[in-house]
């Protein structure tokens, strides 16, 4: 079995229901190959296939970096979440650092308070607490879902 069409299926298969990074796809067809019951040869030439149905992939424009990532943080700010949590998280999805800045620079010019609205969306979900004394356990919240200082004391001081 040394056709790569069955990996190809999966991947479309795959692509059909998330959307996903071409890194992350890497990893998943990755491991589809290694739960496969065949053998070591031939998972060694599936392997090195990755690379060009990816290409194909791309080519058909059924995967993209750019559209992808710029989803997330449409869906991320929608959410409540800052941008160090975002930025973070497209690493960890293998998207390039650089079209990371340039997405959320862009983000930043289209929308220049865009990142105190998802802090107001992050309070009004996750924090209850708006008593006086609770106030240094709603800094630590905000700060551990990476608001920086500034940010968290004006949200903070608007409850």
């Amino acid at each position: 079995m040394t056709d790569t069409s069955q990996i190809l299926k999966y991947a479309i298969h795959y692509l059909s229901k998330f959307n996903s990074s071409k890194n992350n796809l890497e990893r998943i067809l990755r491991n589809k190959i290694k739960r496969m019951k065949i053998e070591k040869k031939d998972k060694f030439f599936l392997h090195k296939s990755i690379p060009e149905i990816i290409l194909k992939l791309e080519k058909n424009k059924l995967i993209d970096d750019i559209n992808y990532a710029s989803s997330k943080i449409r869906f991320f700010i929608s959410n409540g979440k800052s941008r160090i949590f975002i930025k973070n998280y497209l690493l960890q999805k293998g998207i390039d650092s650089t079209i990371i800045s340039k997405l959320l620079e862009k983000n930043d010019q289209e929308n220049l308070d865009w990142e105190i609205e998802s802090a107001r969306i992050f309070v009004r979900k996750k924090i209850f607490s708006k008593k006086i004394k609770d106030k240094e356990k709603n800094f630590s919240k905000m700060s551990r879902a990476g608001f920086n200082y500034g940010v968290s004391k004006k949200i903070l001081d608007e409850i």
